[in-house]
């Protein structure tokens, strides 16, 4: 009988351990570890019921920690499978280490466009190391209660934006639009990237840019300054001194009527704001024009090159890659939205409204982040310093164009 048990007793653990064996487990390493519940709780429990035998763990690192800790694990084997992927030159690198493998050849890469895929990309653009995930849209915020009560229509071209931003100063109410030039960084990403597409008209700008065939120094690239130059008189009195959370307070405590905005606020503004709430696209130069927008990448999602579980590890990329991520991601954290070319209809309302654009305008991203700041002076870096000081009045436009311009000539060669 002991024996007899004793076999038993060995069989049933050796089917127990083959059971488990068939059952891979597959890590995701994030710097996103704001949206760990809605891994845990709607897009990993998705994701394993279509997938039998796999199974994820989502095991984030706080964002600051993220790069020195990633590089540490890869470094040492440790590694999960898969690598949430930050835009253009972090993620570049570790595919350049060996440490992200080339993904071009799944299926469903055909499921995003050129610009999206843009920021995971080598510089010629053959290989493609991380699936697009999600970007953040540029525009303005408005309030809508101060709107109607002064009668304003939604602009729709620059000259239309000062008419309203006229009428907001002169009935007094409201400040007409809520941003400060301390923190820098803002007047550049919802101040100069943000209206500037529409004068360089986006990728077509942007890449010219890069090859050399534009300057900073062009009409192009001097003429949004020349507006971010008269948005000083509608910023409220303090705004040199003003950080942008004090910004984020004043539109949400309703103190003023329009916030340069990214996408990114709408959750937090939603907590916050007791007024409805809509958004507009940045206005057009002339009326017809063509018109584009900021749809600037931001996440995606990379195989570790030495994953133990390759085929498993591409096929929840597959998935990452399909409409059913995409609506799922989207509708779980609005103002983050999908960069796969099917549409995704959101449930949030201001979200929508930022997502409809991308069926309007052309999308494109900031035009400092791929290539144009690996050297120093850091283009980006100058470029907020630029858009602040414009602001303030501290530089005039052409002299930004001509300094940022000088910057980058004193490293960067273009290729061609």
């Amino acid at each position: 009988m002991k024996t007899t048990f004793r076999f038993a007793l060995l069989a049933s653990t050796l089917l127990a351990g083959a059971a488990q064996a068939e059952d891979v487990t597959l890590t995701i390493e994030s710097w996103r570890n704001d949206d760990l519940t809605i891994w845990q709780d709607k897009l990993i429990p998705a994701f394993e019921a279509a997938n039998p035998g796999i199974k994820l763990v989502f095991a984030p690192t706080a964002p600051a920690e993220y790069n020195a800790a990633l590089n540490s694990k890869l470094q040492a084997g440790s590694a999960g499978d898969l690598i949430t992927c930050r835009p253009f030159d972090a993620s570049l690198e570790l595919y350049n280490q060996g440490n992200l493998a080339d993904l071009s050849g799944l299926a469903a890469m055909a499921n995003f466009s050129p610009v999206a895929k843009s920021a995971w990309q080598t510089d010629d653009g053959a290989a493609t190391f991380c699936m697009p995930m999600a970007s953040v849209i540029h525009g303005f915020i408005y309030n809508k209660d101060a709107f109607d009560q002064l009668g304003l229509a939604v602009p729709t071209t620059v000259d239309e934006f000062f008419a309203v931003l006229d009428k907001i100063k002169a009935d007094g109410t409201y400040i007409p639009m809520a941003m400060g030039t301390n923190d820098q960084w803002e007047a550049a990403t919802m101040g100069y990237n943000n209206i500037g597409p529409n004068y360089w008209k986006g990728e077509e700008g942007r890449l010219a840019l890069i090859k050399g065939t534009q300057k900073l120094t062009d009409p192009q690239w001097v003429a949004p300054y020349e507006q971010l130059a008269k948005w000083k008189d509608y910023l409220g009195d303090g705004f040199e001194a003003q950080t942008y959370p004090d910004s984020q307070n004043l539109f949400t405590l309703g103190r003023a009527a329009i916030y340069p905005a990214g996408s990114w606020e709408i959750a937090g503004f939603n907590a916050q704001a007791q007024f409805k709430m809509g958004a507009f696209a940045p206005p057009v130069v002339n009326a017809g024009d063509t018109c584009y927008i900021s749809d600037h990448t931001d996440i995606a999602m990379g195989m570790n090159a030495k994953s133990a579980h390759p085929e498993e590890a591409k096929k929840f990329l597959e998935w990452v890659g399909s409409s059913e991520f995409a609506d799922l991601y989207a509708n779980s954290l609005p103002g983050f939205f999908s960069l796969n070319s099917t549409p995704v209809t959101m449930t949030d309302p201001l979200a929508q409204e930022f997502v409809s654009w991308r069926g309007k305008c052309q999308s494109t991203i900031r035009s400092t982040y791929q290539i144009l700041s690996r050297g120093t002076p850091n283009l980006e870096n100058e470029t907020w310093n630029a858009s602040a000081n414009v602001i303030k009045g501290t530089e005039t436009p052409a002299d930004a164009g001509k300094r940022l311009q000088a910057g980058l000539d004193s490293w960067y060669k273009p290729a061609n």
